[in-house]
């Protein structure tokens, strides 16, 4: 299999750097390079006074240069368009390129086929109010986000993780019991849980019974709100996090914020991506369902287990993530993040 080349800059770097006087071995543990890759780039550059690629034999791409950039155009274009789309368009040209040229061709300019996200649908207001959020806390240093206590129910399913698993079978085995994913209807039911966490770690993870109402969740921020930031060393002058659903915004629930002295973060609507407990729910499913929970009790267990042990470590750094978010909207006028790693330890942003 051929090897990554070298960079031409690290090319230009070697010769350099034999140009000053430098032997192999000292080239090779300067770049940390292998020593016969620094002699096979000083020998060529030898021979032919260059470190740019020369010309290599083989049969020509059959697309012309003009086809490639069209091709690469129409899909950074339409991002949605389909390699049947691609290849009957550069046939109306008078062009026939194989589906697998097509998808080279994209390869090498960066274009990779990959499953869309969904997001909720924001209008111009929601997406104003994430720029304006972005801009009123792009002063807020790292110590202010160490404060917050970031909030937020989810439903979890007992058979529900729909991430795609690839098996190793021979051919006309796709059914075997082995080579499948066992299905339930609806989930083969579900728990509905609420829970919290700061840059400090987790707090308490509550189940839902019922319909959740208004009056369900104070009792469930009155048995558990305090004793988690006590846990979490936030003192009494925490941040708490919570969306816009009408069971947290309900009067009576901002009624008791006051009385508690308790202060809410305002939180633009309709941007889930911007709250980081998100991802807390995806690394908890994920590590909930490897460990296979036969019925409701052994799945509620089994998350309490898995929050405490394997995803509280994880949480440690929005305390930096945040500003750097709101850092980037507000400077590219964007308004939904993306937290690239389980950790945060990136956030970056794209425009619609």
């Amino acid at each position: 299999m051929k090897n990554k080349e070298h960079t031409r800059q690290v090319r230009d770097t070697v010769v350099k750097k034999f140009k000053a006087g430098f032997g192999y071995k000292k080239i090779s543990q300067a770049l940390n390079i292998p020593r016969s890759t620094v002699q096979a780039i000083i020998l060529k550059w030898k021979e032919y006074q260059t470190t740019a690629n020369l010309p290599r034999p083989g049969r020509p791409s059959k697309p012309s240069a003009h086809t490639r950039r069209r091709l690469i155009r129409d899909a950074a274009k339409r991002p949605m368009i389909t390699l049947d789309e691609l290849q009957r368009s550069t046939a109306e040209v008078g062009d026939s390129v194989h589906r697998t040229t097509i998808s080279r061709i994209l390869h090498k300019s960066g274009l990779y086929g990959r499953v869309a996200r969904r997001k909720p649908f924001l209008k111009d207001i929601h997406k104003k109010c994430c720029l304006k959020f972005a801009t009123s806390h792009l002063g807020d240093t790292p110590n202010m986000w160490k404060k917050v206590l970031w909030s937020d129910e989810t439903k979890i399913e007992l058979f529900g993780n729909n991430a795609k698993r690839y098996v190793w079978r021979k051919s006309n085995t796709a059914h075997h019991p082995e080579h499948t994913i066992p299905t339930v209807k609806h989930g083969g039911g579900s728990i509905m849980v609420w829970a919290c966490f700061s840059s400090a770690g987790t707090g308490k993870m509550v189940k839902i019974d019922g319909k959740m109402d208004g009056a369900k969740y104070r009792t469930i921020l009155e048995e558990n709100l305090m004793e988690s930031a006590k846990d979490l060393r936030l003192g009494r002058r925490f941040v708490l996090q919570q969306d816009n659903d009408p069971k947290h915004k309900a009067k009576s629930t901002m009624k008791w914020f006051k009385n508690k002295h308790i202060q809410v973060l305002e939180w633009p609507s309709q941007s889930p991506d911007l709250n980081p407990i998100e991802n807390l729910w995806k690394e908890l499913k994920t590590a909930v369902h490897k460990c296979s929970p036969s019925n409701l009790t052994e799945l509620e267990l089994f998350c309490k287990e898995e929050l405490e042990k394997n995803v509280s470590l994880s949480m440690c750094k929005t305390d930096r993530d945040i500003p750097q978010a709101t850092y980037s909207c507000n400077r590219s006028k964007r308004w939904r993040p993306i937290f690239c790693t389980p950790n945060f330890l990136h956030a970056q942003f794209f425009s619609f």
